[in-house]
């Protein structure tokens, strides 16, 4: 029995430096996807609204990456196939609209989800690591109890050292929670900010391309360089006084 309890004592601290290297590995990744999502993406608006004319905005969709990027990929690919199936009119500029949006959140949420991807990993590693700890500790003591009886001396220097190795695993599993629950919440509100950016331009690229009449440069002769670039400056004279985040 007292290899057992010694045997799953062992276990447990083996199983959380597991936990705390695999902690680790995952915090250093998710820094580096998120540090770098960030980057892309102010890099990309900045370059984006720097655009003579909506071709080269399109351009440097195309040629840039990350997730404001990889946006406007997507609406911009949507204004092309509508254009390419209708005519456009009143009715058919509404749809166009509407459609633009619908692909616009479905990109912003398929974003969310790439960035969350292994968060719910550091949340159940913070919340069940000092429990784990805590069941190791247990059969330590009951093994530290039955080496005291066994030995017949219950002196503090007998009991001390025994129930101390014991609980070395809960001091473990605290130790491997703490850096687990704040990494998780330091990217829970990383991932929050990239998301309300990746809203916010979503929402500059509607306004933008309804001053076009949802239409791209290909498809309207009328849109020329002097057009794009005050339409890209009311756009965002209007959305800094309010902006409408897409729900």
């Amino acid at each position: 029995m007292t290899d057992i309890n010694t045997l799953i004592h062992d276990a447990t601290i083996w199983l959380l430096i597991a936990f705390s290297i695999i902690t680790w590995v995952f915090i250093v990744l998710k820094a580096i996807q998120t540090q770098k999502a960030s980057k892309q993406s102010k890099h990309f608006v900045d370059e984006f609204w720097q655009a003579k004319n909506l071709n080269e905005a399109i351009q440097k969709a195309n040629t840039e990456q990350g997730p404001t990027a990889r946006i406007a990929q997507v609406g911009f690919q949507t204004l092309t196939d509508a254009n390419e199936k209708t005519h456009q009119d009143l009715q058919q500029t509404w749809s166009r609209q509407d459609l633009l949006e619908r692909h616009l959140r479905k990109q912003i949420l398929t974003e969310r989800r790439q960035l969350e991807k292994g968060s719910a990993l550091l949340a159940s590693i913070g919340n069940n690591a000092p429990f784990i700890g805590l069941f190791g500790t247990v059969f330590g003591i009951i093994h530290a109890l039955q080496a005291i009886a066994q030995s017949g001396n219950a002196s503090m220097d007998v009991v001390a050292g025994p129930i101390g190795e014991a609980l070395i695993a809960t001091g473990i599993g605290i130790a491997v929670a703490v850096p687990a629950v704040l990494a998780y919440n330091y990217f829970v509100r990383k991932v929050k900010s990239i998301g309300a950016d990746l809203d916010d331009f979503a929402t500059d690229f509607v306004s933008l391309n309804q001053k076009a009449g949802f239409q791209l440069p290909s498809a309207t002769a009328g849109i020329n360089t002097v057009t794009d670039k005050a339409a890209v400056s009311t756009v965002k004279s209007e959305l800094g006084k309010e902006k409408e985040v897409l729900a």
